[in-house]
Parts: C-alpha cells; structure tokens; sequence
C-alpha cells in the first residue's frame, strides 16, 4: 500500500477489529493508522493489513498527538472511521445503561479535532439511535469540534451486495451540512448476493471434519443427539419445527421464542445475522443449507463478505467473535463511492 500516494484518499480506522473496514476501503482509501485494544483482533489486522500502521491501544488514552508524530498522514485525513463497540446498544444486552463501552464513541471527537478529516463515517447497530442520549452527546461533542453529525440511517447489508440480512446503523459527520447531505443523498446499492453465491463452491463436511486446504474451513464435532436433529431438519431452509416430537428439545415444548434456533440456511436467500455465535446451531439459524452440521468458520468470514484467503488469528472462539463482530467487507465498499462523491465537496 503506497500510503505516501497523494493522488488516493486517505483514512484512520478507529475500532478497527479484524480490519474487515479497512478491508472494504481499500479500493479508493489508503488507510494509513488504525487503533484497536483486543491483542488477538490486532493480530489477525496486522496479518491482513500490514502496511497500516496499527495502535494496540485503548482508545481512551491513547493521545492523538502520539498518533500524528508516528504517522503524519494522519493530518488533515479524507476520512475518519468510527465504529465503536455496538455491544452497549445491541437488543441483546439487557443492561445498556451499565455498560462502560457506551460512551466510546465519544472519543470520535477528540480524534476528530486531532486528524481534522473532511468526512466522519459512524457504523453501528440500530440500537445506538434509540439509545437514551447517546446521538445528542455525540452531536454536542462533535459540535464542540466544529463537526455537523448527520441524523442516524438504517441500512440493511442484504441492499449492499453482502449474502446477509443485517441491519446497521451509518451516519456521516463533516463540516458542512451541505456536504453532510450530499452522502445522505446517495443510495449505495450493489447486486443482491445469496448463501449460495457465498459458500456454495467450498469442500463438503461431515460433523467434526476439516479441509486439509483451510484450517477454518472446519465442522463442529456435533453430538449425536445434535446430529439425529439436524438430520431430521428439511434441507434448504428448514427449521426445527420439523422435528419429530422425540427430538423436540424440553425449553421448546413450551415456547415459540427463538424459532431459528437449529434452523439451516437457504442457498437462494440471505443468512440471517451473524452473530459471534454464528457457527452454533443452538444460538441461532446457522445450519448448513444441505450439509448436516453448522457452517464452519470459514463459510462464516465468507458471509460476512471477507476476501477467501483473509487470515485469523486466535483460538476457535476468538475467531468467530471476530468475525461475528465484524462490519461486512461488501456494505463498506458499497458505499465508497458515495463517501468519494461527499469528500470530494467538502
């Protein structure tokens, strides 16, 4: 990556995970710093991105001035990415309020007043828009710095070419509220992508098999009462309402809640959510279409749209929390050319 190259738009990514948004940019933006705390995300980012220089560091005290005396082109940037930890606004976290991490997308301001980019990009869950104050401080705070925070946008990633249904929460912040609409206005789309698309081709598994060519590309060792169910499940989309009533588990006799529990994908639809429990048929539809096992690792980065030879790092569980976690590769660059278009009037 030519990070010296004037002639292509530059970015910091802050939160930056595994690097899936680093990832998606890398068509249009040279990314030339990005900061994460979690050892094991900044490996598998290193591994992947190793011509940005990375910051292992909590975001809280890490000084933006450390950042710019290392990597000067972190000045006067294009973009800022900011996608903070969506865990405090998720639908699943029943104790939003108490969550120290709710605030972390704050620091955007004070990377902002630093790098001084021309355009700010917010990714979230939807959440974060209902979230009991959380929008008004961040547009306080990005007022404090001379920032106009676009109002929150649902976008579904199954819109952006990603094989997911998976809803998200964008914003877009710059000086200007002219330039602020200018992206709003656009309407990314890519063409629609199903699971086949995205893993049909990979070597079939039995429960507990692996790939000799990939590593990821492994299927969880099932129980054999697991196996019996899942054998049961219609292929292509079935669910476990299906199941013959000695194979029904107790905790579903008496509640209809969670029915894609031990669900399989379709092959001509999206995946549902991926979760960082994605490879767990009792955590959600994550069965294979045909194949009787959960998808593996690798089918999971593919429906989150990272390139097929992307690298992991980590144990088994730490892997699927990155990739569970991730932004899809896909719905970022979609969105490039709106993002061009924006900065390009700012």
């Amino acid at each position: 990556m030519a990070a010296n190259d004037r002639s292509r738009l530059r970015a910091v990514d802050l939160f930056c995970g595994s690097g899936a948004v680093t990832t998606g940019l890398s068509g249009a933006f040279d990314v030339v710093a990005a900061v994460d705390h979690d050892a094991t995300a900044c490996l598998t980012y290193a591994a992947n991105h190793p011509g940005v220089r990375l910051f292992e560091r909590d975001i809280t005290t890490l000084d933006p001035a450390e950042v710019l005396k290392e990597v000067p082109d972190a000045a006067n940037v294009d973009l800022l990415i900011v996608c903070a930890p969506c865990q405090p606004f998720s639908n699943q976290n029943q104790r939003k309020e108490a969550d120290p991490r709710a605030t972390l997308i704050l620091q955007a301001a004070r990377y902002a007043e630093a790098f001084n980019p021309k355009g700010i990009l917010f990714e979230n869950v939807p959440g974060l828009a209902g979230a009991a104050g959380v929008y008004e401080d961040l547009a306080r705070a990005m007022a404090a710095v001379g920032y106009v925070v676009g109002k929150p946008r649902k976008v579904n990633a199954a819109d952006l070419g990603v094989p997911q249904r998976r809803i998200r929460c964008v914003m877009f912040a710059a000086r200007s509220e002219d330039v602020v609409a200018r992206f709003e206005g656009a309407k990314p789309s890519a063409a629609r992508k199903t699971v086949a698309d995205a893993i049909r081709d990979l070597v079939p598994l039995e429960s507990g098999e692996v790939d000799p060519g990939d590593h990821l590309h492994a299927a969880r060792r099932h129980a054999p009462i697991a196996l019996r169910r899942l054998r049961a499940i219609p292929r292509d989309g079935g669910s476990r309402a299906s199941l013959p009533p000695e194979l029904r588990l107790k905790c579903h006799e008496t509640t209809h809640g969670y029915p894609d529990v031990y669900g399989r994908m379709a092959w001509n639809d999206v995946a549902p959510t991926l979760t960082t429990g994605c490879t767990d048929v009792t955590r959600g539809r994550f069965g294979h279409p045909e194949q009787d096992r959960a998808i593996t690792l690798r089918e999971a980065a593919l429906l989150q749209t990272f390139p097929p030879g992307y690298v992991f790092h980590g144990a088994y569980k730490e892997v699927a929390t990155q990739i569970g976690n991730a932004v899809p590769v896909a719905m970022v660059a979609a969105m490039v050319p709106a993002l061009v278009d924006a900065l390009a009037a700012a």
